[in-house]
């Protein structure tokens, strides 16, 4: 069944219009009046609906019960990734919705490829929050991933969440994910670091580990900088 995320207050039998986004994507997916469709907000669960009518470019829904249904991890994973070309950031955010990471923070690093500042680092954190809106829409999730407002690597230091803190790190001496894994309890959220191409400079990595971020290693094979994190969520959230 299609579904969309509307960012309004839903109740059962209200009637109200899809947002212009999810209607064009009602309309591309060529639904009619009586289609029924499933519909979240963000704030948990789903609703199911129906629609009422099509128009030229406005659709029309009528909303149905509330399932409290979730499709969350057990354990909260916090990325900040150093920023990327454009493409790599897109496919990270998407990827990083689909497997379940809570929120990612784009970080501006020594070795980052794409530098954003004002009116185009606000339209890239907008852009990206809708690539993850869509990987919402497809994999069930019914919360989104938060991509929040860039930072820079001393402020991200500074505003780090509190738990877990881990980085991933080139150091042949670093544990492995997995061991780590094993170590912690599911509950306890997770900050995990990682870097752009490149990763980390050396006195990034340095002011990391001061920061309380302690090395994992994925093994040793060199993972590109937007599959690296991808393939630690996997194993964080498995």
């Amino acid at each position: 069944m299609p579904r969309f995320h509307v960012p309004l207050p839903l109740a059962p039998a209200a009637r109200l219009p899809l947002p212009p986004g999810a209607a064009r994507h009602a309309q591309v997916l060529r639904l009619q009046p009586g289609s029924d469709i499933t519909l979240f907000n963000g704030e948990g669960g789903e609703w199911t609906a129906q629609i009422t009518r099509m128009g030229r470019s406005d659709v029309e829904v009528a909303v149905g019960a509330h399932h409290a249904i979730e499709r969350e991890a057990a354990r909260a994973v916090h990325l900040a990734v150093g920023l990327m070309a454009a493409e790599r950031m897109d496919w990270l955010v998407e990827k990083a919705t689909e497997l379940g990471a809570a929120s990612l923070t784009p970080v501006l690093m020594a070795r980052s490829s794409l530098r954003l500042a004002g009116e185009r680092a606000a339209k890239k954190r907008a852009h990206w929050q809708a690539v993850a809106i869509a990987a919402c829409e497809q994999s069930g999730r019914n919360r989104l991933l938060d991509v929040r407002e860039q930072l820079t690597f001393q402020e991200y230091l500074g505003q780090a969440p509190d738990g877990v803190r881990w980085l991933l790190s080139l150091d042949p001496a670093a544990p492995a994910v997995g061991e780590r894994v094993a170590a912690q309890a599911m509950a306890r959220p997770v900050a995990l670091l990682s870097g752009p191409e490149g990763g980390l400079d050396p006195t990034e990595e340095a002011a990391a580990r001061q920061a309380g971020f302690a090395p994992l290693s994925l093994g040793p094979r060199v993972l590109r900088a937007e599959t690296a994190p991808l393939a630690a969520l996997a194993r964080l959230l498995a």
